[in-house]
């Protein structure tokens, strides 16, 4: 890859994932929130910009980036969602634990919740099917498939999710991002390399 396609997939990638964090931190939403709940919502955010980067990862599609090392970050990212998305849920269950309790029976009335919920436990799950594969000796193939299945539900779901919601995101960015981490799915599977 040339140089200044490589400077620009970068730079690109960089924008994406700085600009929403920072519009995000400009919303006079935070005036009247508590800290806990600011957390909770830039950990959402940055679980969403994440979500950008997994796919790409997992198929070697970032420029500089080589098979093994993309793998090994792929799993580490893959780790750091989870742990985002359990402070994101925590930070959210001390500030409203009934809210937290609802969305998680499906009882909440609000939409964006039960997005939310179906992502997380997508998540949770993609991340048991990692842990477990060579303990039940799962074939390479079922593997993909079951992993790549998880990957698509918690991307779509979580963009589903931070749609809904009219929150402390500026929405030019939100929905760019939103298209970026959509895309990157589209992408990284329609140009999988074995």
């Amino acid at each position: 890859m040339p140089r200044y396609q490589f400077l620009f997939v970068w730079l690109c990638l960089f924008l994406v994932s700085v600009l929403p964090v920072i519009a995000a931190g400009f919303s006079p939403l935070l005036a009247w929130r508590q800290p806990i709940y600011i957390s909770a919502g830039f950990t959402g955010i940055l679980a969403l910009v994440l979500l950008v980067f997994q796919p790409l990862l997992a198929y070697t599609h970032l420029p500089g980036i080589y098979r093994l090392r993309s793998k090994h970050i792929h799993r580490i990212v893959g780790g750091s969602l989870i742990l985002l998305v359990l402070m994101h849920v925590v930070g959210l269950w001390i500030t409203s634990p009934p809210d937290v309790v609802d969305a998680l029976l499906f009882r909440s009335p609000t939409l964006f919740s039960v997005w939310g919920v179906i992502a997380m436990w997508a998540l949770f799950v993609s991340g048991l099917v990692v842990a477990v594969q060579r303990r039940i000796s799962l074939r390479v193939s079922t593997w993909r498939l079951l992993h790549r299945t998880f990957g698509a539900i918690i991307v779509v779901s979580s963009v589903v999710h931070v749609l809904l919601i009219d929150g402390t995101m500026e929405n030019v960015s939100k929905y760019v991002l939103c298209f970026v981490v959509l895309f990157a799915l589209v992408f990284s599977y329609k140009n999988t390399r074995t």
